[in-house]
């Protein structure tokens, strides 16, 4: 098992295990991820694949792991990931290459750069900031999303 795979793993213990503080939705279907990277053109890496397969949606406050998921209210449109994701390229100018995580208050936009896959299908998670020229600029928080999450559930959860 790969190391974002484990933390992964971890991660679902976690809130599992604290679902008093942590809130998580009931998972995810096969289709949905499929229609989920269909829409965003891009695949998902295995430890946010098993996260959301897990939860489809979960949080461990103050952070929000958008995930993917549908609601009553929007009908069948795909939400989290794929529609944070599809709105930041229109509004924002995200590259076609970046997968969006969550927007949060320290980090700004958190995405993956599914440019850059490891030798496990893993990808680097980085802090973007679309107000600089250039691209925007961007700071490596995690060399996965596994990693990434565990980090957060164990700073927010201690």
């Amino acid at each position: 098992m790969t190391n974002g795979l484990r933390a992964a793993e971890q991660v679902i213990s976690l809130v599992r295990e604290n679902e008093d503080l942590a809130h998580h939705a009931d998972g995810c279907p096969p289709e949905m991820i499929a229609a989920a990277e269909a829409e965003m053109a891009l695949a998902f890496p295995p430890s946010y694949r098993r996260l959301i397969e897990e939860f489809g949606t979960w949080d461990v406050p103050p952070i929000e792991f958008l995930g993917v998921y549908r609601t009553s209210a929007a009908g069948e449109r795909l939400l989290g990931t794929p529609a944070y994701t599809q709105e930041d390229r229109a509004a924002l100018g995200l590259p076609h290459h970046f997968m969006v995580l969550l927007h949060d208050d320290v980090w700004g936009i958190v995405v993956l750069d599914t440019s850059q896959p490891d030798e496990d299908g893993e990808y680097p998670v980085f802090a973007w900031n679309p107000g600089v020229p250039a691209g925007g600029l961007m700071e490596k928080i995690a060399n996965s999303f596994g990693e990434f999450a565990l980090k957060e559930c164990l700073q927010n959860l201690s």
